[in-house]
């Protein structure tokens, strides 16, 4: 009789529910150890006073992706939570005036022309080429591994590579399509999401405007949140086991030996050892395979011996991170005059702000900024009669000196902004407030230098140059999640818990 495979995956954020319920899908005992009193990760909700905030990501986008992870488990999204594609998708503020990204295109392309003709058919230009890159990036690259590059040497990968422009930046790509400086900030803001500046970012993410513009900004009834849920809950119908409030505290390593609990794994990684135990702050867990949806950080430089570590602290030290971010969650006791659910603040100079996140860090002298209100499409997260806010100020990650008074400073800089372009006060209408920065990210996720979105993804961070989704001296440790492949953002996190199930599950045939 076949032992039934056993594994322990680290963190519950979209990539660890993923990796779970593909790996019990595929027929293994699965359990989750999550520090945090539920599941989530960077994507917990926060509810207080009567108000309910989403903690993390706020944004829908690429719902095919959502799509398709239910599909595969025979289920549809609509099992689960509702979506409402936004109207506008968001509105961006300039120093006099604003633009709204219009949901219909149409509308769109006459926003465009008004600020730039001809920029109309320039767009839809743009976007055909766009929806080239995303149908092979997503179609073909996404899903690979990127244990080897010989993952990527067929002629079909080839030939879909030379359409991507990975070797050209998408700063260069949009101003060959658009002149005015505006048209240019609406095009490249969504990379920012990948943390990197536009003109370190390939042109290849110009697929992330198709997934904005094309297939829209949704959002689903309860907040993002309602996807945690909807996940967790299907994990639970697939017997996977999770246990709250239980971080890990080390792995224990011995040699690969037999076909016992943690030996005895093929799959080409050469490693001679692997994890025979895995402590936690309750208790001692054996398991054939550890998937860590924690911070790749902590989990190498932490959890496992030194002499088990691929990735020195100097390799750590040189990686491009993504942002932290400074955000606060803000509840009012009245209702907004005409509120946006998405609003971005382009009303300063992103030149001195990018230059202090990605190659001065620093505190920002007056950053750009991003306003959720949720509330104005579903009522339900607020009080009756009143509104929450939740502000993000994108800043460099490994800052220090993140102190409440620091987090006061930054905060009436902004509010004072909103008011003057909403037109109306929202100081004293202010009941509920609760700041979050680098310290908690360091806190509650174990985030290395503080970070919000992970590892960036410029080209010499893409792919095979990333950190490896398996060890390379433990044969039965896998990594999911943002620090590795394909990257950040919640789509690529449910992308990425799906490859390394696969990656594991080959390992053990």
């Amino acid at each position: 009789m076949t032992t039934q495979r056993t594994a322990l995956v680290i963190g519950s954020g979209f990539a660890g529910l993923s990796a779970a319920s593909f790996l019990a899908k595929a027929g293994w005992k699965v359990t989750v150890l999550e520090k945090n009193d539920g599941p989530g990760g960077r994507a917990r909700q926060l509810k207080a006073d009567g108000f309910v905030f989403d903690m993390g990501p706020s944004f829908y986008w690429m719902p095919d992706v959502f799509e398709r992870y239910f599909a595969q488990f025979g289920k549809k999204v609509s099992d689960y939570y509702t979506l409402d594609r936004l109207d506008p998708s968001y509105r961006v503020y300039w120093e006099e005036g604003h633009t709204d990204m219009a949901a219909d295109f149409e509308t769109l392309k006459k926003t465009f022309e008004q600020i730039e003709p001809g920029s109309g058919a320039q767009l839809e230009k743009y976007l055909q080429e766009a929806l080239v890159k995303y149908e092979v990036g997503m179609g073909r690259f996404v899903h690979k591994p990127g244990l080897s590059l010989t993952e990527f040497m067929n002629w079909e990968t080839i030939s879909g590579a030379l359409k991507l422009q990975l070797l050209t930046s998408i700063s260069k790509h949009v101003a060959k399509h658009f002149k005015h400086p505006r048209l240019r900030q609406l095009m490249e803001f969504p990379v920012l999401f990948l943390g990197a500046l536009p003109q370190d970012t390939p042109a290849l993410y110009s697929l992330m405007n198709y997934a904005d513009i094309k297939e829209g900004t949704w959002f689903p009834r309860g907040g993002m949140y309602a996807v945690v849920e909807a996940m967790y809950k299907l994990a639970l119908e697939l017997g996977v086991e999770f246990k709250f409030n239980e971080s890990v505290r080390a792995f224990e390593v011995g040699d690969n030996v037999g076909d016992n609990v943690g030996g005895n794994v093929g799959g080409g990684s050469g490693a001679k050892a692997s994890i025979t135990s895995v402590v936690s702050s309750s208790g001692v867990y054996r398991a054939h395979a550890v998937i860590s949806g924690a911070d790749y950080h902590f989990t190498e430089q932490e959890l496992l011996p030194a002499a088990y570590r691929v990735y020195s602290e100097s390799y750590w030290q040189k990686r491009v991170m993504a942002p932290s971010c400074l955000m606060y969650y803000v509840g009012l006791n009245k209702k907004l005059k005409d509120p946006v659910h998405h609003s971005l603040f382009f009303d300063v100079s992103f030149a001195k702000h990018g230059q202090e996140i990605y190659k001065d860090p620093q505190w920002p002298t007056e950053p750009q900024f991003y306003v959720s209100v949720s509330s104005a499409t579903d009522p339900s997260v607020a009080p009756p009669g009143c509104e929450n806010i939740v502000f993000l100020i994108p800043v460099a990650s490994g800052l220090t000196g993140d102190d409440e008074s620091l987090r006061e400073r930054y905060f009436n800089k902004i509010v004072a902004r909103l008011e003057k372009h909403l037109g109306e006060p929202i100081r004293d209408s202010i009941v509920y407030k609760k700041m979050y920065s680098v310290a908690d990210f360091k806190d509650d996720y174990n985030s290395f230098k503080g970070n919000a979105y992970g590892l960036a993804n410029t080209l010499m961070q893409t792919a095979v140059f990333r950190p490896a989704c398996q060890s390379k001296k433990v044969c039965n440790l896998f990594y999911t999640g943002q620090l590795t492949v394909p990257g950040p953002g919640v789509p690529p996190s449910l992308i990425s818990g799906e490859v390394v199930a696969s990656v594991c599950d080959r390992a053990f045939k």
